[in-house]
C-alpha cells in the first residue's frame, strides 16, 4: 500500500506515492525545502487519522508551528489535533523517551536508546515518522559506526513510514543511511544566472518505478510543489 506524502506532484515520481513501513531519506542542503517536505507529509497523515511522531534536533514546536504558519496546508491544526506528536531530543519528555529517567549521558545506552525509541513507535502505534536530522544520531553515536547502523536497522523494522532527514549538499557522496534505506530522495538547491533553482530527484526508491530526473519545485501559500513538467540540469 502507498502513502500520499501531501506534497503535490511528488507522488507521481513514486509510482503514486511512499510504500508504508519503511525507511526513506530525504537529503539536500540548507534551505532546499527539506523541513516544509517533511511537515507536509506528517500533516498529510494526520489530516487522514494516521498517529504522526516528529522527532527534531534543532526546533520547538512552538518554532516548527511559527515557521510553518507562512503556509496554509495545516500543520498548526495538524499538531493541535493530536495526530502529531512532536519531541525537541533537547527537552525532558524526550530525554526520558530516548535515555530513560536520571543521566546526561547520551552517548552511551545505545541499545537502551535504540529500544525506548522502537518500543515507543511501536506501543503509540506511529504510523509516520519524520527524524530531523541525522545529526542527532551522530550526537547520540559519536564515534560508534557499529551502533548508527544497528538504529538504522531498527528504523527500518518498525512499522511506521520513516523519513529521515540529512543534510547533505553532494548527491553523489553516499553515507551508510543511504545505502540501508530503502528510499533515498534530494533536494537541489543552487545559483545559477543570477537566480536561485530548486528541485528534487527520486535517487533510488525500492520496488518503485521511478522518474529520476531533477525536477522543479516551487513554494507559495499552500507549501512545496513539484513540477514535472518543469526539469532542471545541474
Amino acid at each position: 500500500m502507498r502513502l500520499s506524502t501531501g506534497v503535490d506532484g511528488f507522488d507521481e515520481l513514486v509510482d503514486g506515492g511512499l510504500l508504508r513501513d519503511r525507511l526513506y531519506i530525504l537529503s539536500g542542503p540548507p534551505g532546499s525545502g527539506k523541513t516544509t517536505f517533511s511537515s507536509q507529509f506528517v500533516t498529510e497523515g494526520a489530516r487522514a487519522g494516521e498517529k504522526c511522531l516528529f522527532l527534531s534536533m534543532h526546533e520547538t514546536e512552538e518554532e516548527l508551528i511559527h515557521d510553518m504558519s507562512s503556509y496554509d496546508f495545516g500543520f498548526e491544526k495538524a499538531a493541535r489535533s493530536g495526530k502529531l506528536q512532536f519531541r525537541n531530543v533537547f527537552d525532558s519528555n524526550a530525554k526520558r523517551l530516548l535515555k530513560g529517567p536520571g543521566g546526561n549521558d547520551f552517548s552511551s545506552g545505545v541499545k537502551n536508546m535504540t529500544n525506548r525509541l522502537v518500543g515507543f513507535i511501536n506501543s503509540r502505534e506511529i504510523d509516520r515518522l519524520v527524524i530531523d536530522s541525522t545529526m542527532i544520531l551522530q550526537y547520540f553515536y559519536p564515534d560508534n559506526h557499529e551502533a548508527f547502523v544497528q538504529f538504522l536497522t531498527s528504523l527500518k523494522r518498525v512499522d511506521a513510514t520513516t523519513l529521515l532527514i540529512s543534510e547533505m549538499t553532494d548527491p553523489s557522496s553516499y553515507a551508510d543511511e543511504h545505502y540501508l534505506a530503502h528510499g533515498v530522495i534530494f533536494m537541489h538547491n543552487y545559483l545559477e544566472g543570477g537566480g536561485m533553482h530548486r528541485g528534487v530527484q527520486i535517487v533510488k526508491m525500492r520496488g518503485t518505478n521511478i522518474d529520476s530526473n531533477i525536477n522543479a519545485i516551487e513554494f507559495d501559500d499552500d507549501g512545496l510543489h513539484v513540477r514535472p513538467e518543469k526539469q532542471l540540469q545541474t
